[in-house]
């Protein structure tokens, strides 16, 4: 058994111990069928949040009300869960009413695919009540039950399920296409926090481009931000290699750019992305024009991006245009970092106070135009980072 599970082990071997039945489930599950790495390992149980409580020592209610508690073993946490049932379901998200119950059969009924709705137990046999290992075979993606159901519980399940498709490089049945096509319309319900989970997942996948296409071919992009007329910007997407992208910021740069919204920061923030995030996206593409303009990186324009941007910004031009290498590049923004005599303003041998001195003037806007000035000739070599070459220099200038 794959350590992971090995380190869950003395949780369900407690809860055994205890009375209760308790198995390994969801996508931990799925992940050790296939042979892919294991993310995060989820319990599902018989005892009620209480009793979990009552068992461990160490708990996190992270939702005891829907039965779910946080176990903290040996520096390890995992999510421990009570067998459940739901009721209808409001916002097309949150299950109105959860009952506890005491069938592993049942709560692995109301989960979205066959492939997420398997249990292992501590021996390591598969216990399997909706053929999720068959469809692991075929390789598709299916839901537990019919389509339409599970989709109107959790609208987001219709974009998962196309991230799958991405993260797995399986198909989507033509069962599952139709109830997606049809009900698509549900995402709208859904917040774009969530979506965004799910869209920064799908682009990292190595079946991207497949479901990209299932993106415009089942008509969920018309309820994705600013994606709603950009059929052929996603097709265009889907086509470039964004395996080579690494970053977020680099993922929603290249974003930004293939779709062109009118305004950038609009699109960026319907997305609700963290203000960090979008100050670095809009560095990137500011300097990414730059670039796709031919502009040569020089000492001042290099000092201006920093030395991380500029590597971004060669990186998403290869990936733009597959043909360029962005290692070369690379190379020349390394050499030309090493000479400059600063990196950051912080490095000036100056001070706005010491500019106030020398000039013997009223403080004002100036100041600050001044040490840009100063900061400019210093990055291009025509005065020294030192204060009596500076001070000489503002002097000089001042006179002209």
């Amino acid at each position: 058994m794959n350590t992971p599970f090995l380190e869950a082990m003395p949780i369900i071997e407690l809860l055994h111990s205890a009375g209760y039945e308790a198995y390994f489930v969801g996508g931990a599950v799925r992940d050790v069928l296939l042979g892919r790495e294991i993310g995060d390992i989820d319990i599902a149980t018989s005892a009620k949040p209480e009793e979990i409580q009552d068992l461990f020592s160490k708990t996190i209610d992270v939702g005891a009300e829907h039965g779910t508690i946080i176990v903290l073993h040996e520096g390890n946490s995992f999510e421990v869960t009570t067998f459940r049932s739901e009721s209808e379901y409001d916002d097309f998200r949150r299950p109105r009413h959860v009952d506890f119950i005491s069938s592993l059969e049942e709560d692995l009924k109301r989960r979205d695919f066959t492939i997420n709705a398997m249990a292992m137990d501590v021996k390591g046999q598969i216990i399997d009540y909706f053929h999720g290992q068959s469809d692991l075979a075929e390789r598709v993606i299916r839901t537990v039950g019919i389509p339409a159901e599970r989709f109107h519980e959790d609208a987001l399940r219709m974009l998962r399920a196309v991230r799958f498709v991405s993260q797995l490089q399986f198909q989507l049945t033509d069962e599952t296409k139709e109830a997606i096509r049809s009900n698509a319309h549900l995402l709208n319900k859904i917040s774009i926090e969530r979506k965004v989970v799910e869209v920064e997942k799908l682009l990292v996948g190595n079946g991207f481009k497949e479901a990209l296409y299932s993106l415009i071919n089942l008509d969920i992009h018309s309820y994705l931000p600013g994606f709603h007329q950009s059929y052929d910007q996603i097709s265009q997407l889907a086509e470039l290699p964004l395996h080579k992208i690494t970053r977020k910021d680099q993922l929603w740069t290249i974003l930004a750019y293939i779709v062109k919204p009118i305004e950038v920061e609009v699109f960026l923030r319907q997305w609700k992305l963290p203000n960090k995030l979008i100050r670095a996206v809009n560095k990137n593409l500011h300097f990414l024009h730059k670039r796709l303009d031919h502009i040569e990186w020089t000492d001042i324009l290099i000092y201006e991006a920093g030395e991380e941007t500029a590597k971004t910004v060669e990186l998403l031009v290869s990936v733009l245009y597959p043909l360029r290498e962005a290692n070369e590049m690379y190379q020349i923004i390394e050499a030309i970092v090493k000479e400059l005599p600063i990196l950051t303003k912080k490095e000036l041998d100056v001070t706005g106070k010491e500019v106030l001195d020398w000039l013997n003037k009223e403080p004002g806007p100036w100041v600050s135009k001044t040490i840009s000035q100063i900061e400019c000739a210093v990055v291009k070599k025509e005065i020294p980072n030192q204060a009596a070459a500076i001070k000489e220099w503002v002097l000089n200038c001042n006179q002209k």
